[in-house]
């Protein structure tokens, strides 16, 4: 039976992930300090081969029992936390993708890095490839995120080339789904407590800056086809069908059934205009695309995130 490391598994996608790796009959040791995640997302876990760890990752881990695979997703995800927590943010990138990836090469363990999209900053080239080394502000109030996730997969290579560990990088793309905060402060949950709760709905700027949002059971069922390919470099996960966030918001008004209106706030410093991945390389190598559209992800997402009360509040 193999044996799983999920760092940030309290967390939106590694509980998820934790979920997944257990159906396949993985061993699950779920890594998470609590900071963004939280006990309810896994209080549901009931299986003997699951353990929770609540460990700080900027300080050394170790663990006794063999390891097969090291999943490395903690870090603070949304703008409002990783402002929040600017150093520790940087730490996790730096100093906790280092301590996971010396304990997977003391296990020889597969390790996969989760990475993000936002590594392409505002991209110049769209829509945007693996081979594209992005146009990232590095001192602006995203800085703290973009830069802990390029300097954690410039790690992740130089253990591979160096050390001779085998490694894998995935590039998330906006995901959403059950188990987002609703004050996550990102757009899906964002809009969605708002349409459910019959207010208005705050779209940044004009609305037309783009996003390409995936579900999450499409990204975990990656995760799993990359870890157990025997791919190096990085690939991009994400659904590629773009759209703007005006579009995104009336979508959730749809599928919610509300009478809210549309408002315009001011647009965030350095918030990318464009954001769309080629997953030609995923399809090529993993035999991977999305399988969930955004109306089924939405009301997936609002079935299992949101109470009858709070759907029976909003205006219909």
């Amino acid at each position: 039976m193999p044996t799983s490391i999920v760092t940030g598994g309290a967390g939106f996608l590694g509980s998820h992930l934790c979920d997944f790796l257990l159906a396949e009959g993985h061993q699950v040791v779920c890594v998470d300090n609590l900071d963004t995640g939280s006990l309810q997302n896994i209080e549901h876990i009931r299986d003997s081969g699951f353990v929770f760890v609540n460990h700080d990752l900027t300080e050394p881990f170790q663990i006794e029992e063999r390891v097969d695979f090291v999943f490395h997703l903690a870090s603070p995800a949304s703008p409002i936390d990783y402002m929040r927590l600017p150093l520790h943010t940087l730490k996790v990138g730096s100093y906790g993708t280092h301590n996971m990836l010396g304990l997977a090469k003391v296990k020889r363990a597969r390790f996969l890095l989760a990475s993000t999209s936002e590594v392409y900053g505002d991209p110049q080239v769209h829509p945007q490839p693996e081979t594209y080394w992005g146009h990232v502000n590095p001192i602006g109030p995203r800085g703290v995120y973009d830069e802990a996730k390029r300097y954690a997969e410039a790690l992740t290579m130089a253990y591979h080339r160096q050390q001779g560990l085998d490694t894998c990088i995935v590039r998330i793309f906006n995901t959403y789904g059950p188990r987002m905060r609703p004050h996550d402060g990102r757009a899906i949950p964002t809009f969605l407590r708002q349409a459910l709760e019959g207010k208005p709905v705050t779209v940044f700027g004009d609305g037309s800056q783009t996003r390409s949002f995936g579900f999450v059971d499409d990204l975990i069922r990656g995760f799993f086809l990359l870890v157990t390919s025997g791919e190096h470099l990085p690939v991009n996960l994400g659904n590629p069908h773009e759209m703007s966030l005006l579009e995104l918001a009336e979508a959730v008004i749809r599928v919610t059934g509300s009478q809210s209106e549309i408002v315009y706030e001011a647009l965030p410093v350095d918030d990318p205009q464009v954001r769309q991945p080629d997953i030609t390389r995923a399809r090529q190598l993993l035999g991977w695309e999305p399988q969930v559209s955004l109306d089924e992800g939405l009301r997936r997402t609002v079935d299992a995130s949101w109470s009858d009360a709070a759907r029976l509040a909003a205006p219909r």
